[in-house]
């Protein structure tokens, strides 16, 4: 059997068994990312002599008897948001092109102290603000299942390079659905947990109160392997929950007894393509034939999340992202360019005599700042950058942000309603199946709807997984959505893993891989 066909539970088992070796199991990952990431464009940068390295000195010690970490010799991806010390994090911004975080996120020494090998930091819309990769600076994401779809967002790099089989394992950060939304487009699993515990110190801000970090692999079980490792406390993240991480990778394979799944009618009703509800009808199905009780649950707040959200996220968006004022580090316009357009419109009006006009010229560091914010950011941040103003600006805030907060916790009450009934609700990611690319990419409004079944999460904190539960006419996956109740990761895993149990969905590949196989 390939390395490819191997999940990262199965490639940990043959490196412990000594089967195989760890510099194996990165050659193959990096002759995988030269062979299709030219082609899907997953990874903004490879790390190829480091991870080799890594690989002989893990070998080194396993060959020694010497104590490993967890994931050693596995290799990783990271989502170009987190932190990673000597190297660039780029956000896929022009604004931190060149940014050289001199520490690494709590995740990345995790990481580390597990042995995990990581070779590269993959592509997101900038600064995750967009839901198809689109909006990135540094270039553009393919979806492997069809290199003319998106492959979702933010995460879309991160999706994309283990639905790809370039890497066994990734690490995303979901805000308002960007780990769920990539992985049903491309066929993979993903799992945004519990707000709080997985720490955030080193993810770049996007919007403080709904960022977090999280695991993207083949399978459920893979997913439970990373988050052990990701997950725990953290004193340096305030919002870090003081809660001892449970033992995923054991837990996973216990089937759960008298499971309750619950299902919502507006989830499955207008906007929802055929293909999708067919397959998630099917899905329910299934959990119904491993002896879960079905019914039906409401969640009557729900219609008003996706503004809810865009509030929220856009104010706290507003608010982080004032620190790129092209002073303290990243992009600065060119100051000498600056400096003579500024002196041209001086001279330009002092010969016109409009002594008013020249009193409202900009000084040059206001000046700098305007031109520095303008060529750094693009379109989509630059939106909702001025969202978030609107809404926190004097006159506006009671009536939009506040009034937002309120109604996120009429969400959060109606999750909490619901999950005294049932210990998981099942429905849709997306609405339809991925995208052409450039389709929406001029409609913000359709974009944002895009994310209608995931944002809810978020706003309420809860954790949520995705998983592949069918395909389209058309051949492109489509993943079921699982939430649960605060801190119930274990649960949403195990439901996972029963599903993946008596379907295949997950290990089908992209058609792409084949070709270039053969090809090759």
């Amino acid at each position: 059997m390939s390395l490819s066909e191997l999940t990262a539970s199965q490639l940990l088992q043959q490196l412990r068994e000594g089967r195989i070796k760890a510099v194996e199991v990165v050659a193959h990952s990096l002759r995988q990312i030269d062979q299709y990431d030219p082609t899907v464009g997953a990874f903004l940068r490879v790390n190829r002599d480091h991870a080799f390295a890594q690989a002989e000195e893990i070998d080194r010690r396993r060959s020694r008897g010497e104590k490993l970490g967890k994931l050693a010799g596995l290799p990783v991806a990271v989502k170009d948001n987190i932190c990673t010390q000597g190297e660039p994090t780029t956000c896929a911004s022009r604004m931190l092109k060149r940014f050289v975080p001199p520490y690494d996120a709590t995740v990345i020494a995790r990481l580390k102290a597990a042995d995990a090998i990581i070779v590269g930091k993959t592509n997101l819309d900038e600064f995750a603000m967009g839901g198809s990769t689109e909006t990135s600076a540094l270039g553009r994401t393919c979806n492997p299942w069809d290199v003319t779809r998106i492959p979702g967002g933010s995460s879309g790099g991160a999706a994309a390079c283990v639905a790809a089989r370039m890497v066994p394992l990734s690490v995303g950060s979901d805000t308002g659905g960007s780990i769920r939304q990539p992985a049903a487009l491309c066929g993979v699993t993903g799992l945004k947990p519990t707000y709080g515990r997985v720490s955030r110190f080193g993810l770049v801000a996007f919007a403080s109160s709904l960022d977090q970090i999280g695991p993207l692999a083949q399978t459920a079980e893979d997913c439970a392997l990373l988050l052990e490792v990701l997950a725990g406390h953290d004193p340096k993240d305030a919002t870090s929950i003081p809660q001892p991480v449970p033992p995923f990778s054991e837990t996973v394979r216990q089937p759960l007894e008298g499971l309750r799944v619950g299902w919502v009618r507006e989830h499955l009703g207008e906007g929802v393509s055929p293909s999708v509800l067919a397959a998630i009808q099917e899905a329910i199905k299934v959990f119904q034939s491993l002896g879960a009780k079905v019914e039906e649950v409401e969640l009557p707040h729900a219609r008003y999340a996706v503004a809810t959200y865009y509030i929220i996220a856009c104010s706290e968006a507003s608010s982080n992202l004032a620190r790129y004022d092209g002073v303290h580090y990243g992009y600065r316009t060119d100051e000498k360019a600056m400096l003579a357009e500024l002196a041209e419109e001086r001279r330009v009006l002092q010969q016109q005599g409009k002594s008013e006009a020249l009193e409202d010229l900009d000084t040059a560091l206001v000046r700098m700042y305007r031109k520095t914010r303008a060529e750094g950011f693009g379109a989509e941040v630059k939106r909702r950058i001025m969202l978030g103003t609107y809404a926190l600006s004097a006159g506006y805030y009671d009536a939009y942000y506040l009034k937002a907060l309120k109604v996120r916790r009429l969400i959060r009450q109606d999750y909490d309603k619901a999950f005294q009934k049932v210990h998981v609700i099942v429905g849709p990611v997306t609405p339809t199946p991925a995208f052409a690319l450039g389709e929406k990419i001029n409609d913000p409004l359709a974009m944002y709807l895009f994310d209608l079944f995931t944002v809810g999460t978020n706003l309420a904190g809860l954790p949520a997984i995705s998983i592949p539960c069918g395909f389209s006419e058309d051949g492109m996956p489509i993943g079921l959505h699982l939430q649960a109740p605060p801190l119930e990761e274990e649960t949403l895993l195990r439901a996972a893993h029963m599903f993946q149990q008596v379907t295949d969905w997950h290990r089908r590949r992209p058609p792409l891989l084949d070709r270039q196989a053969v090809a090759t």
